[in-house]
């Protein structure tokens, strides 16, 4: 991730690094305990993978990306998380 660019919002941060152009984009996901409970916790992942696999679709390709939720994600709704991850990825022009 140092090679990469770090993009930080109110309830997300995210570390973007290039990979080879042809292959898809790889997502990881970081949700703390400071999150919330387990089923807040699985909650956030759930609705960031939704997202995830919204801008793969649409042709996010040849990055990897760790995206750090920050507790603010745990109350947070599924279209704040989504335009702030689409738009921290550069893709929310697309959507």
């Amino acid at each position: 991730m140092r090679t990469g660019r770090r993009r930080g919002g109110a309830t997300l941060t995210t570390h973007i690094a290039p990979s080879s152009p042809e292959a898809p984009a790889r997502f990881g996901f970081i949700v703390s305990k400071a999150v919330g409970d387990a089923v807040t916790r699985n909650l956030v992942k759930r609705r960031l993978r939704a997202i995830a696999a919204t801008g793969i679709a649409a042709g996010f390709a040849g990055t990897e990306v760790v995206v750090r939720a920050l507790p603010a994600s745990a109350s947070a709704s599924y279209s704040t998380l989504q335009a702030e991850l689409l738009g921290q990825l550069g893709v929310a022009e697309v959507l």
